[in-house]
């Protein structure tokens, strides 16, 4: 079949056909950047997100002239990551701001792209924002006590098996029940509730380090480091924005995102 990829590769006269499949898909964020990190390929959702009209408005643009530098300094932290160091993010659970300023959730994949030679020589990536699932789904039905139990539990040590023996299912079982119904893994799940009760707590006046204990965290540092790779700013800086009014407390439905780096 490698024979025959190669052959279809060649004999196309748009490589990128993959944007135009993409304009159709509201809720998935797509765009190809150089190794300058400037946009070359992006999809009409993104365009809407950005609050522009035209793909020709953001073409060419960098993180840093679209956005904020507390968002900017962490996207172009993992666009270096798959540029310079060749690695692949990979379903990347990540806070997001929407348009109307509310959090929210998505995951996010980056991957390198190489030429035949092997060299980098640019990253392709996605955005696809986390829907509410459907209720009445047999599948949500297996798990709905299990995401209750997290949702009154996530600030203690729960463990996926221990999760898995309460639903009386194996560990792979469970996951492929999330997976399919929430597009996340358990884990991902706990890790969520606890940044979802972390960013309304940081609107009040709690010290960072209570926050954490609360939120099920070891210590100050672990939180620190978590909030920081999902959100992509400290937890001071998050409250600072809460502070002049750039953000919200409580995250929404991720129906719409704007973490679209």
């Amino acid at each position: 079949m490698n024979a025959e990829r190669q052959q279809l590769a060649a004999a196309l006269t748009d490589p990128f056909f993959a944007e135009h499949l993409f304009d159709a898909l509201p809720d998935v964020v797509f765009f190809v950047k150089d190794m300058a990190g400037r946009y070359l390929l992006i999809n009409r959702t993104m365009v809407e997100r950005c609050g522009y009209r035209n793909k020709e408005d953001l073409i060419g643009k960098s993180v840093n002239q679209l956005f904020a530098p507390r968002f900017a300094t962490h996207y172009e932290q993992q666009d270096q990551a798959v540029l310079q160091e060749g690695k692949t993010i990979y379903d990347q659970l990540e806070l997001h701001i929407y348009p109307n300023h509310a959090p929210g959730w998505c995951m996010t994949n980056k991957f390198p792209l190489r030429d035949a030679q092997g060299n980098v020589i640019g990253l392709a990536g996605i955005s696809r924002d986390l829907h509410a699932p459907e209720a009445s789904s047999p599948a949500y039905q297996k798990i709905s006590k299990l995401v209750a139990y997290i949702n009154q539990h996530f600030f203690e040590d729960v463990r996926v098996p221990f999760l898995a023996k309460m639903a009386q299912m194996s560990v792979s079982q469970i996951e492929r029940y999330f997976l399919k119904v929430y597009q996340i893994s358990p884990r991902q799940m706990l890790q969520q509730k606890r940044l979802d009760a972390a960013c309304s707590m940081l609107a009040g006046k709690q010290s960072i380090t209570e926050i954490a204990a609360a939120c099920g965290y070891q210590d100050h540092s672990a939180f620190a480091r978590q909030f920081k790779a999902t959100v992509g700013m400290t937890p001071s800086q998050y409250r600072a924005l809460l502070a002049d009014g750039s953000a919200r407390a409580t995250p929404g439905s991720a129906v719409r995102s704007l973490r679209i780096a």
